[in-house]
């Protein structure tokens, strides 16, 4: 037979009124086991994906276009901010980072610098030599003497490809001193850079 739950007569406890409520003790077992259910499962325990601690640096490009800001970190020195979306000044150095090909190491590569020679650059200079080194190996040099769009193309041999990036030097003959008009030392224009297969 189940024992009702009988009030008892009310207290005052710290000045303020209280009705105090006796139970059997099989009864008191049997409300806190159900009070321990239902907070058990109102409980919603959600899964937090595992995160890695260290975060990966972004793998290299083996072909860094200018416009592309993510590319950054890749040009080492020398280049300007991006103009017109998709191209860069240099200064009379610059160096560049780039991911070899696959199997460059055994086969070589080819570099490919697509740049500008601006006119206003040939009215200065009269003419730009550029030439790349790779490895501590310099390539063979270029000169131009017009304004124009031009590819700057060299084998690289497997020699001087190692690991899994390679540091490209440029170096100009000349520049564009900076001036009133242009606070920069100018070299050429710069859309994209890369080493492909061959």
């Amino acid at each position: 037979m189940t024992k009702r739950v009988r009030p008892i007569s009310p207290s005052h406890s710290a000045g303020r009124l209280s009705w105090v409520w006796q139970a059997s003790a099989p009864l008191r077992s049997r409300l806190g086991l159900a009070a321990l259910l239902l907070a058990a499962g109102a409980c919603n325990y959600e899964k937090v994906p595992k995160q890695p601690t260290i975060e990966e640096a972004p793998r290299l490009a083996s072909t860094v276009h200018m416009g592309d800001p993510t590319a950054a970190a890749q040009l080492v020195s020398g280049f300007h901010d991006i103009e017109g979306g998709s191209w860069r000044w240099t200064q009379k150095q610059f160096t560049v980072t780039l991911r070899p090909p696959a199997q460059a190491a055994r086969q070589g590569a080819v570099l490919e610098l697509h740049l500008t020679v601006p006119e206003a650059s040939i009215e200065a200079l009269k003419s730009l030599t550029l030439t790349a080194s790779v490895g501590g190996s310099t390539l063979a040099p270029e000169t131009y003497r017009r304004a124009g769009a031009y590819t700057y193309r060299r084998d690289v041999d497997a020699s001087l490809i190692s690991g899994d990036a390679v540091r490209i030097d440029f170096q100009l003959d000349k520049a564009v001193a900076p001036g009133a008009s242009d606070l920069r030392e100018l070299g050429i224009v710069v859309e994209s850079v890369g080493l492909v297969a061959k």
